[in-house]
């Protein structure tokens, strides 16, 4: 069984913060925490990502188009798809990515 890390909270953006949760070669765990009016720029990268709304509500952009989500909700964003998120209200979201985001360790 692989040792448990744990690993810091970091500024990622203004009013964004990033924890990773787990990671192996093949996947990883972050936690983001956003302050209200906090937004994820717009970026792509060439990992598959799942994304868990834990709480508060944010819209995103995932190539151009815009949607809203909210407590419970999920989907996943496509490898090299453009996406980004700005939050309505304070919350967190929970995403996975394959394979691990090295950048984030």
């Amino acid at each position: 069984m692989p040792a448990f890390q744990t690993y810091p909270a970091v500024a990622a953006d203004a009013g964004v913060t990033r924890r990773v949760l787990a990671d192996s070669p093949q996947m990883m765990v972050v936690a983001f925490d956003f302050e209200a009016g906090a937004q994820g720029k717009l970026h792509s990268h060439p990992h598959v990502q799942s994304t868990y709304v834990e709480s508060g509500r944010f819209v995103f952009s995932l190539d151009g188009e815009e949607f809203e989500v909210g407590p419970g909700d999920s989907f996943v964003i496509p490898s090299g798809a453009l996406h980004g998120c700005r939050c309505l209200e304070a919350g967190r979201l929970v995403d996975g990515f394959t394979p691990r985001r090295d950048d984030f360790l």
